[in-house]
């Protein structure tokens, strides 16, 4: 499994943290910046993360700034991203299980390092369950091409 991650200048805190915790489960890395804590703009991160989803060169995204909030906005303004902004793994979990959310984000302003690492395992451990879930994920995905 390959997963896109990327931050601002405020996430850039919790971002080693998490790319370490990913790599000891074996996921490799797309580090699509921040890589200072110099003041950036993220939402080029956001769609950083979000076109490396969709192009299929990851699997996943995780996107971190301050609340995560603005960063999951962003995300989800590119089609096919269904971004997630999650404070605690049970709305992790079931984003993917009903949603099939395929980019996650999160706050360093908001969690520490050992709930942001709850976080993303319960997120990945976590699997989408289709079925009645399955025709509301198409209606959201047809909410994307609408005029």
């Amino acid at each position: 499994m390959k997963i896109a991650v990327g931050c601002d200048h405020v996430g850039i805190i919790l971002k080693p943290t998490i790319i370490e915790h990913l790599t000891a489960m074996g996921i490799v890395i797309i580090d699509k910046g921040a890589y200072t804590q110099q003041r950036t703009d993220y939402p080029c991160y956001a769609k950083a993360v979000a076109d490396a989803v969709v192009s299929h060169q990851a699997d996943l995204g995780i996107l971190i700034c301050g609340s995560g909030i603005g960063v999951s906005i962003a995300a989800n303004k590119v089609n096919g991203i269904r971004a997630v902004v999650c404070s605690e793994p049970y709305s992790a979990r079931l984003s993917r299980q009903h949603n099939n959310t395929n980019v996650l984000a999160f706050g360093s302003r908001v969690v520490g390092t050992e709930l942001a690492k709850m976080i993303v395992t319960e997120w990945l451990n976590a699997r989408f369950e289709g079925d009645r879930h399955q025709a509301r994920v198409e209606m959201i995905a047809a909410l994307e091409t609408r005029p």
